[in-house]
């Protein structure tokens, strides 16, 4: 250290050896690189995160059997469709010794979609909900 004093001549920068490694960390390049790094980061995870904001939500059959659940029971309380026990009583005595497997309830046609197992196939049968007549089948 007192090597460089020495070196220091009066109107001369003083430690001008140790100046270049102290401003070599605090030049405007290595801020702006940084700054534009986290810039960078920064508006990519903005993107990402309006990109997914972005993405429609299903109805109420796509989201999951509770919601599928509650878009049926509001449909019944509100007597738009014929209880779920009793369009599965009929069906079942149509079906006879096939297997139940399961439904699902598609709230914008008012229409049960039943799923059985007969003789090794799976069976889909449509329902419309309002008067419990088989609008369709699938094997």
């Amino acid at each position: 250290m007192t090597a460089l004093l020495w070196e220091c001549k009066p109107g001369g920068k003083p430690f001008h050896i140790l100046t270049p490694l102290f401003t070599a960390c605090s030049t405007g390049w290595t801020y702006d690189t940084s700054m534009t790094m986290f810039l960078r980061v920064f508006l990519a995870g903005l993107m990402g995160v309006s990109a997914f904001a972005a993405v429609s939500v299903p109805d109420a059959s796509a989201l999951g059997p509770k919601d599928e659940q509650d878009a049926a029971r509001r449909a019944m309380l509100e007597g738009r469709v014929m209880p779920f026990a009793v369009i599965k009583r009929r069906m079942e005595s149509e079906m006879g010794d096939a297997t139940y497997l399961g439904s699902e309830f598609h709230e914008q046609s008012n229409r049960y979609r039943l799923k059985y197992v007969r003789e090794g196939r799976v069976v889909w049968v449509d329902v419309d909900g309002r008067t419990g007549q088989v609008t369709g089948w699938a094997h």
